[in-house]
């Protein structure tokens, strides 16, 4: 699935030789919006050379300058933002979320920032507050080697390989070419399960059900579950040690449990039932085909009969 880009110019002030390569650059430079609407483009300061060769170090070396060296936690970049919600300058809105949405934080004040309504940053080398540019208007030097100018995002990382999804709204990491967006799902997922996946309406538009982060927008992996169901992959690992192998939100079984089912077989062909209940019968559904049967019961599991599966729930009797 292609996804179409626009070339957004970068506009900035700085020495005759940066003005020079920036008009030579308004087609050639790639800037990435982390998360934007409408219209962007996908600029990498520095990747086309400028023609005139006298200029081409002295131009680099601005762009360049600080590179790797600012930053936090979250994004290496050589700018701050200024919070539209609060007023207050921070690293980035991951900085500023933590700050000001956390317990310590009394209720009525906590709030997360509107990442769209940024429209003011900081220059890390300089100090100049302006609007929202690639390239600082007064050093000229380039704020973020990846950047997003609808998302508002800043990053010198490149490794992530960064891209934007018009479908999402918002930018990626991992490269455009290995995802795929699902309209129905409302989310980028792998190109692997392209045509197999199971769809689920705004799968990823939820909380995660065991941290209940909101997926959409979580910055950890997340995986998509043989029901369709979303859950960050390092709380599915968190399951399986506490031996819990249904999703939480459907109870469908999420892996392949044919060797369980058969050890179960095992189990309640060695633990007869007493004459009492040997030929009680008992209603049953089950959770992995979602068909309803009249099974004999037995303390331990009750067996599907459709599809042999012993994640079962007794409905009556």
């Amino acid at each position: 699935m292609s996804f179409p880009m626009e070339e957004v110019e970068i506009k900035h002030s700085g020495s005759k030789e940066l003005e020079l390569f920036c008009q030579q650059q308004n087609e050639g430079c790639k800037i990435n919006d982390e998360e934007s609407e409408g219209s962007y483009s996908q600029q990498s300061c520095g990747d086309t050379m400028p023609k005139q060769e006298s200029n081409e170090a002295e131009v680099t070396e601005l762009l360049e300058k600080g590179f790797v060296e600012y930053g936090c936690s979250h994004y290496r970049r050589r700018c701050r933002i200024k919070a539209p919600c609060c007023g207050e300058i921070f690293d980035c809105r991951h900085c500023h979320n933590e700050s000001k949405n956390n317990i310590n934080v009394d209720q009525k004040l906590r709030h997360d920032l509107p990442r769209h309504q940024v429209s003011q940053v900081i220059c890390s080398l300089c100090g100049t507050e302006q609007e929202v540019h690639q390239v600082c208007i007064n050093c000229g030097v380039c704020m973020g080697k990846y950047f997003c100018k609808a998302c508002k995002l800043f990053d010198d990382d490149t490794s992530k390989r960064q891209y934007h999804c018009d479908g999402c709204g918002i930018c990626r990491i991992g490269g455009r070419e290995n995802f795929f967006h699902c309209y129905k799902c409302g989310c980028c997922y792998s190109i692997l399960p392209k045509n197999s996946h199971p769809c689920v309406e705004g799968a990823m538009h939820h909380d995660c059900p065991i941290c209940f982060e909101f997926l959409f927008e979580s910055r950890y992996d997340v995986t998509v579950l043989p029901c369709g169901h979303t859950i960050h992959t390092d709380c599915l690992k968190e399951m399986r040690n506490h031996f819990q192998y249904a999703c939480p939100l459907c109870s469908k079984s999420v892996c392949d449990m044919s060797k369980v089912w058969e050890k179960f077989d095992k189990e309640i062909a060695a633990t007869p039932m007493s004459e009492l209940y040997q030929n009680k019968m008992v209603s049953i559904l089950c959770n992995d085909c979602g068909k309803k049967s009249e099974v004999r019961f037995h303390v331990l599991a009750r067996k599907c009969p459709n599809c042999k599966s012993y994640n079962t729930r007794q409905t009556r009797g």
